[in-house]
């Protein structure tokens, strides 16, 4: 089955309490455009902001980001954009610090699109703010931020919705309903993930052009050289900004696999890997990762590799569920059902990008193309959430889940044995070294949050 969605469709489901006269936001119960902040102006701050203003009135009053050149970039983009609901009057007010920003503005929605290691302090600081907040995933660099995210989220009645975007994507909606619900797969063992991400190539160590102040983008991480390269975009090849491809792509399958099955936290991480192809490249992180992550009656195993190649679409990023009765493959907007033997018929299904209804779609990059769409079904049941009060289907706890598993598997192979959790007490169970690395430090003046604080 295909989707071609037209905009009443996009409608249907948890976000129609939002609007119910079309894509176009005519009958969205507030007064006036939603106050929007972006903190991380980039790649995914404009998608996010793209997105929204496609499906709601929405004003961005105010953009901050520490590369002042994509910044201007960023506000000239929404000053321009063609498919919005409510069409920009003002051109967004510009910051250099979210601190800043966020004392000046009053706003409905931050969106918070920096690279992973300033997740948690702007996240707690918009949400504190008053403003409900849309998250790039994974939600922390470790497992304290996420905690106290998830803690401040409660504590002051504000919605987050994280960005793995396919637990609101219809096709994997279908893919749950059809193929799981409907008992076509059986029971569940086996979980493989993948991911091929292709290895980054820097320049020596250089001057940051003028315009980014490198010290804050680096902020509370330990200082790395800049290197072209790094920034906007391929900070991911670095433990100080992020957890790697675990914690990129991973995060999302395993959040997509969580959401297939219902599944909750795991209750046993074990992982091994390195640098065992380019050795002398200047990324923090390994070029080959194994990790399993196991919950009650079943395993995931995530593999990974920053070198050779692949010809099986379904073993380049993705989640392939291994049930008695036949597998479900699934990928980024598309999933495929082959049963065991002729005990089920094959189901297939894809989500096509709404080209005809947003002409400006047509300008994005091919991964954006599919993102786009998966963004605005997100940013439809946000909306949703802040109207109705109730929790959205990517909510902040189910974030930290996802989030927790990638950062332990990380932390496995650091130490170099499995790691027990306790989802309960939210600690590791029988390993001292293990749970005083929950929380990584902080370079100063930087504090680190912790739920308690909260």
């Amino acid at each position: 089955m295909a989707y071609g969605t037209n905009r009443r469709q996009v409608l249907r489901g948890a976000a129609a309490t939002v609007a119910t006269a079309g894509l176009g936001g005519a009958a969205f119960a507030k007064a006036r455009p939603y106050r929007v902040g972006v903190i991380g102006s980039g790649w995914f701050g404009q998608l996010n902001a793209h997105a929204l203003m496609q499906v709601a009135p929405a004003e961005v009053v105010a953009m901050c980001d520490v590369d002042s050149r994509m910044l201007h970039d960023a506000a000239n983009w929404i000053m321009a954009m063609p498919d919005s609901v409510a069409k920009p009057t003002r051109r967004p007010q510009l910051y250099h610090d979210y601190r800043t920003m966020l004392a000046k503005h009053h706003f409905d929605i931050v969106i918070v699109a920096t690279p992973d290691h300033w997740h948690a302090l702007p996240g707690i600081a918009a949400m504190k703010a008053g403003a409900h907040v849309y998250l790039e995933k994974p939600v922390s660099v470790d497992v304290v931020e996420g905690q106290a995210l998830l803690a401040t989220a409660r504590a002051t009645g504000r919605v987050v919705q994280v960005g793995t975007q396919r637990r609101n994507s219809p096709v994997h909606i279908e893919a749950r309903d059809r193929v799981v619900r409907e008992g076509k797969l059986g029971k569940v063992g086996l979980i493989e993930l993948f991911s091929d991400q292709r290895p980054n190539i820097f320049p020596p160590p250089s001057p940051p052009p003028a315009g980014m102040d490198w010290d804050f983008y680096c902020g509370p991480a330990a200082v790395v050289p800049y290197r072209k390269g790094i920034h906007p975009r391929a900070w991911r090849a670095f433990r100080e900004f992020g957890n790697g491809s675990i914690g990129d792509i991973g995060v999302h399958f395993m959040d997509l696999s969580r959401f297939l099955l219902g599944l909750g936290a795991p209750t046993k991480i074990s992982a091994m890997g390195g640098d065992f192809i380019d050795k002398s490249a200047p990324s923090t992180l390994s070029d080959t990762m194994s990790a399993q992550i196991e919950f009650d009656d079943l395993v995931m195993n995530w593999t990974n590799r920053q070198w050779g190649d692949t010809s099986d679409a379904f073993k380049g990023w993705s989640a392939i569920l291994y049930g008695e009765k036949g597998t479900l493959k699934t990928s980024w907007n598309n999933y495929e059902f082959v049963p065991l033997g002729n005990s089920e018929p094959h189901i297939a299904g894809r989500l096509d990008p709404e080209f005809g209804k947003f002409p400006h779609d047509r300008a994005l990059d091919d991964s954006d193309k599919t993102l786009t769409p998966l963004t605005r079904y997100n940013m439809l049941d946000f909306l949703a959430a802040i109207q109705t009060g109730k929790r959205p289907a990517a909510d902040i706890e189910q974030g930290v889940i996802s989030t927790s598993c990638a950062i332990l598997a990380n932390l496995s192979a650091d130490i170099g044995r499995s790691i027990r959790w306790d989802a309960g007490q939210q600690r590791v169970l029988g390993d001292d070294e293990a749970q005083k690395r929950l929380a990584r430090p902080y370079r100063e003046p930087w504090i680190h949050p912790a739920a308690a604080d909260v």
